[in-house]
């Protein structure tokens, strides 16, 4: 007979395997989303990519601002005239200023397409935003649900450990046979090369990770969802998707980029007035003449006849553009639309998917308890046992898929409908304020620091 010792251990582990593993208080995944708002290099970098365009505004302005240059002339000069030699070294500098008064309206159009331009980046970087949060709570997820996995891989092969020694006992005392014992030890062994599989499984997550939101994972909460912040019906997701979505708003500014650039291109078939001011000394003009001045003002009229075709060709280039960014438009609205589609759906699958394995849990874990118990009286055999608690560790690794898919799958949908982002989650963190940058470099006529003093 098995001493009850060794069958009351096993009851312990099969009561194990119906717990989740248990974390103690740190980050929470607010915390965690933080952290990668404030360092992730990817949305970083997007946000000096917008920086950057920013200062095509100020380049856009610069068009109809006065171009101011100086010159500075020297010479040597030799000369011989009726037999008489005489050598000159002439030097002067001046100042010239030239003014557009008109240019075809070019400057206002390059300016209204860089203003979209800055637009569309903004989008580009909210979308970006998106993108990283939803990354750093699939990160968060996989580390916790791989976390998980890993533990219950660890219970199992000490549930099968303690298994073996029972079966030892029992085969020393004749009541089980060298069979049972193989078929322990080979679930033994299987179980061990699952368990390194699932650590190797967990530092992967881990290294990812590390590299979206900038630091180890430490002990990690599981979060509730952001089902709370989600539309009720597939409808209203698509409604919000369409109005709000960064990655549709970003696309029709740039359809408002490009007419402006068709603008901008039809200009230069207008007329040109411009304004030309300068100022010029010279020295040793001649053997009897020291120094001069002059000082000119000219107004210019420049009216375009032919280009050679080069304005028509790129007018009619920037409307086949203008067509390719409405077809863009489509190609992103319908993108929405499955992502929209797709995350509804995988929501819906996982909250389904994660109620039905709890129940399977709560089931394979009875049959496992039931399974040891009449294993000990001689109803059951090992394989039997064996089996059930096969079936425990498949529905703990289901359930723990399902629950982390629960989690992640709100997060996509959120980001579907485009209101994945830090002020939607409340993240406490300096929220990063694009137009401040954008205010403070629009109007700029010199200086070559950044704002930030760079």
């Amino acid at each position: 007979m098995v001493p009850r010792s060794i069958t009351g251990k096993l009851l312990v582990f099969a009561a194990a395997f119906a717990l989740l593993s248990a974390t103690a208080r740190a980050e929470n995944i607010n915390e965690a989303l933080a952290l990668a708002y404030s360092n992730n290099p990817t949305l970083n970098a997007q946000r000096a990519a917008t920086r950057s365009v920013d200062e095509s505004v100020a380049l856009a302005k610069s068009g109809l601002r006065p171009q101011i240059e100086a010159t500075a002339d020297y010479s040597s000069v030799h000369n011989s005239v009726n037999h008489r030699s005489f050598s000159l070294n002439p030097y002067g500098f001046g100042v010239t200023i030239s003014q557009f008064l008109f240019d075809g309206f070019k400057t206002y159009n390059n300016v209204s397409a860089a203003q979209a331009a800055v637009y569309a980046s903004r989008e580009v970087l909210r979308n970006t935003e998106q993108d990283v949060l939803f990354d750093g709570a699939s990160a968060y997820m996989n580390v916790i649900r791989d976390n998980s996995i890993a533990n219950f891989r660890a219970q199992a092969l000490e549930f099968l450990r303690e298994l073996v020694r029972s079966e030892n006992a029992r085969f020393d005392v004749g009541e089980s046979t060298r069979t049972d014992v193989a078929q322990a030890e080979a679930q033994q062994a299987a179980a061990l090369a699952q368990l390194s599989a699932a650590r190797a499984s967990l530092q992967s997550s881990i290294a990812v990770y590390r590299q979206i939101i900038g630091k180890d994972p430490g002990k990690l909460k599981t979060p509730r969802g952001v089902n709370h912040l989600l539309p009720n019906l597939l409808q209203q997701s698509f409604d919000v998707a369409f109005a709000e979505h960064p990655a549709i708003l970003a696309t029709r500014y740039v359809v408002d980029q490009a007419e402006w650039n068709v603008k901008s291109a039809e200009s230069d078939l207008l007329p040109r007035v411009t304004l030309q001011g300068s100022s010029n000394k010279n020295f040793d003009t001649s053997p009897t003449t020291r120094s001069s001045t002059s000082s000119s003002i000219t107004a210019q009229l420049r009216v375009p006849i032919y280009q050679g075709g080069s304005v028509s060709a790129t007018v009619r280039q920037n409307k086949e553009i203008l067509g390719q960014r409405w077809i863009e438009v489509d190609q992103t609205v319908d993108s929405v639309r499955a992502a929209v589609v797709s995350s509804y759906s995988t929501l819906q699958a996982a909250n389904s998917s994660a109620e039905a394995n709890r129940a399977q849990l709560r089931a394979a874990n009875l049959a496992l308890q039931g399974s040891i118990e009449e294993r000990r009286v001689g109803q059951r055999t090992t394989l039997d046992v064996l089996r059930a608690q096969q079936d425990v560790i498949t529905a703990q690794v289901a359930l723990a898929n399902a629950e982390r898919d629960i989690v992640v799958a709100g997060y996509a949908l959120l980001s579907a409908i485009g209101r994945l982002s830090a002020e939607r989650l409340d993240l406490a963190v300096v929220r990063y304020e694009p137009e401040e940058h954008y205010i403070a470099v629009k109007d700029k006529w010199f200086g070559l620091r950044t704002p930030d003093g760079r």
